[in-house]
């Protein structure tokens, strides 16, 4: 999974901090921006957009729908907006899951 896991919590993340987490170009995260009502950065004076944690939450969210998942834009819309919730317990029993998976093979190399 292309997805890096944060290590310092900051306040505010630039966008080219946030392509390179997920290793995708600048441009689809202001595509996806305009798309998904939940990704809204805040903008400093020059017009620079400023990612919270809980933004990269969300476009975590839409890049396992649409990367991950294969899912099309239109239906992670449609999936978000009927069950944002559910959406979300799922990732994150998903995310427990391979975080216990990389365990075990970790444990797998040391016996």
């Amino acid at each position: 999974m292309p997805y890096k896991e944060l290590k310092v919590e900051k306040l505010y993340y630039s966008i080219g901090e946030v392509a390179n987490l997920f290793q995708v170009k600048t441009s689809l995260i202001r595509y996806w921006e305009k798309e998904f009502e939940i990704i809204k950065p805040k903008k400093n004076k020059k017009g620079n957009r400023l990612f919270t944690p809980a933004d990269i939450d969300n476009f975590h969210l839409i890049f396992h729908l649409v990367k991950e998942r294969g899912m099309t834009l239109k239906g992670a819309k449609k999936k978000l907006k009927e069950n944002k919730q559910g959406t979300e317990q799922n990732f994150d029993i998903i995310k427990s899951l391979e975080e216990i998976k990389q365990q075990l093979l970790e444990v797998k190399e040391i016996l």
